[in-house]
């Protein structure tokens, strides 16, 4: 492994949300729900599909990389120079569903990334938890 790949930072947030995973596999695939906590979209739950994220300050690139409904969602997420893969995992409690977020692909330079992921996953997390309270089961 080489110095540089030993530096590739990871963004981790996990939550404990108190509704069935089918209710949030909903709200991070269906582009109405999604718009509701993270960005429009045009995305579709389909491997290998391109899309976009937008918002007022630009856009993020991104294509799946996997669907396996209710349990895991991936795909690539690029914009600004940062090409990460965010990996969304579900799995079910007697609660509920644990929440798992993953972005992976940041380097050593791209400190302010980072930072704004790290702090940006929260706040869409926080919201995604209003929008999924929302939702009819």
């Amino acid at each position: 492994m080489n110095a540089i790949a030993e530096q590739i930072r990871t963004v981790v947030v996990e939550r404990e949300f108190p509704h069935p995973q089918e209710k949030l596999w909903r709200a991070l695939t269906q582009p109405h729900l999604i718009e509701a906590w993270l960005m429009k979209s045009d995305f579709q739950p389909v491997s290998g599909h391109h899309f976009n994220f937008r918002a007022e300050w630009g856009s993020v690139d991104c294509q799946v990389t996997e669907v396996e409904p209710i349990r895991t969602l991936a795909y690539t997420w690029n914009a600004m120079g940062l090409e990460s893969v965010v990996t969304w995992t579900l799995e079910p409690t007697a609660g509920g569903t644990h929440l798992r977020m993953e972005q992976t692909g940041f380097r050593p330079d791209q400190e302010q990334a980072y930072q704004g992921a790290k702090h940006g996953w929260q706040h869409f997390f926080n919201t995604l938890e209003q929008v999924v309270a929302k939702e009819a089961d």
